[in-house]
């Protein structure tokens, strides 16, 4: 089926859309005729601006649902949109907590098709879909067949936001229907997580540390090398699984996807499922004393050596200057 209008649903911030949004209306840009957002809280309004400059002609407004979890009355919104006969030929999300819920209600609700992991897209009479498997080690093509609007779940950092200039899109209410009690859970209590210096998933300069730092404590190294660099800390999963520093902090195939200028990656082995979440950044730097460690394969610049003496060297000479 030919892809005319698509859908992107958008989450905001009190900072405006997030990055990822924007990498998806960017994306549906150049594979639809038609691109139009749909969003929901108290200042959808105020993003129209920003939402036309990535390329929404509308934006379809849910409205405030309070302490609602979005899942139920976004998913019950666009549902009752495309039973009405005005939905899209595409619907886009971001893969995240609260876009994966929305897709998941929105195919049950709508007897809808869901493809999920997608990296890539490629456009034509039917779009092909790309997916990352065996650790990314391969790519698997899939499109759908059939009538009824794709719901098409796409991975952050897989295309770049890029402003196409446009005008403001104009702003048109979406109705919500009765969810019963499919919408009977509710946010109780929010926790912010407490960082400072960039976000992990937008730092240009990424430091990571691994196994090969020995003890939690050791972790102190990436933190202050990351900081002398204007950049964000991360891990593998091996030492968040052992309790050295918070999932928050892991990058990888189960942990955040990064696509810095310059990653740096301390004392990690490199494991297929970390490599498939940072082997996009622009240069990569590996330390590590075993000169065969696969990190070395991926790497523009590796130094064999012990994590313990080479840091603490760098940090020194970035002091110095």
């Amino acid at each position: 089926m030919a892809i005319n209008s698509i859908w992107v649903v958008v989450e905001l911030t009190d900072a405006g859309p997030t990055t990822t949004s924007l990498e998806l209306l960017t994306a549906a840009r150049g594979l639809g005729s038609s691109v139009d957002a749909v969003a929901w809280g108290t200042n959808v309004a105020a993003n129209a601006g920003v939402l036309g400059e990535y390329g929404a002609t509308t934006v379809y407004d849910i409205g405030d649902i309070g302490d609602a979890l979005p899942g139920s009355p976004v998913a019950g919104a666009i549902a009752g949109a495309i039973a009405g006969g005005s939905g899209p030929d595409a619907i886009f999300i971001p893969t995240s907590y609260d876009g994966r819920d929305i897709a998941g209600r929105l195919s049950a609700r709508a007897d809808l098709p869901v493809l999920t992991n997608i990296t890539g897209l490629v456009g034509g009479d039917t779009m092909t879909t790309q997916h990352p498997v065996f650790g990314g080690t391969q790519i698997v093509n899939a499109s759908f067949t059939g009538n009824g609007p794709g719901i098409y779940v796409i991975r952050a950092k897989s295309f770049a936001p890029e402003p196409s200039g446009g005008a403001a899109a104009s702003v048109s209410s979406l109705a919500v229907p009765d969810l019963g009690t499919t919408n009977s859970a509710s946010i109780t209590e929010r926790h912010v997580e407490e960082r400072t210096g960039p976000k992990l998933d937008e730092a240009a300069v990424v430091v990571s540390g691994g196994r090969g730092l020995g003890e939690a404590a050791n972790y102190a190294l990436i933190e202050d090398l990351a900081k002398l660099l204007h950049g964000a800390a991360g891990a593998s999963r091996a030492i968040v699984d052992a309790g050295w520093v918070p999932y928050a902090h892991q990058v990888g195939q189960t942990g955040k996807t990064v696509k810095p200028d310059v990653y740096l990656a301390c004392g990690i082995s490199g494991a297929t499922q970390h490599m498939v979440g940072m082997k996009g950044a622009k240069n990569i730097i590996a330390i590590n004393k075993d000169q065969d460690a696969p990190i070395f394969t991926i790497a523009d610049l590796g130094i064999v050596g012990d994590v313990h003496k080479v840091v603490p060297a760098l940090i020194e000479a970035l002091k110095s200057h």
